[in-house]
């Protein structure tokens, strides 16, 4: 099966919320800034030059991931969740690949992120691309107690 990434558009929107939704509450709990995010996308994310992107396999919307702007040079890789039930069939590396690919297309000289130190699975793929562990600085979610960077 074939791995296809496309764009944000209107009605992906259910996706995007949902996906990251599940994940939070298995895992954490949505925060205000979450729902904001997750519920208003355009306004949080593509309104300010970011990007949003979602992964189908075998024809059905499986995964997601946003670049959020953060500066002319800095981009967040944020909002990153796959579909439980298609873990473990390269998604998320190949969400996170097309991510760094689309930053580096827009000029991005660097991608940082936030997670958390139990999302081993989560690290090891950012790991993989090069992500590189830096001080957590200024962390927008209660969760947070890692920070990576990628130099592009």
């Amino acid at each position: 099966m074939e791995i296809l990434i496309s764009y944000y558009q209107p009605d992906k929107q259910t996706f995007f919320e949902k996906f990251n939704k599940a994940w939070l509450n298995k895992y954490f709990t949505v925060e205000p800034i979450d729902k904001y995010v997750l519920e208003h996308p355009e306004e949080a994310i593509l309104r300010g030059g970011g990007e949003i992107l979602f992964a189908a396999y075998d024809g059905v919307i499986v995964g997601t991931v946003a670049l959020k702007k953060v500066s002319e040079e800095v981009m967040e890789l944020t909002k990153m969740a796959v579909d439980e039930s298609y873990h473990g069939l390269g998604i998320g590396k190949a969400l996170c690949a097309h991510a760094i690919e689309k930053a580096r297309e827009l000029g991005v000289k660097k991608l940082v992120l936030y997670s958390q130190s139990i999302l081993q699975s989560a690290l090891a793929i950012y790991r993989k691309y090069g992500f590189y562990n830096v001080p957590v600085d200024n962390p927008k979610y209660k969760r947070a107690d890692v920070m990576m960077e990628l130099v592009l």
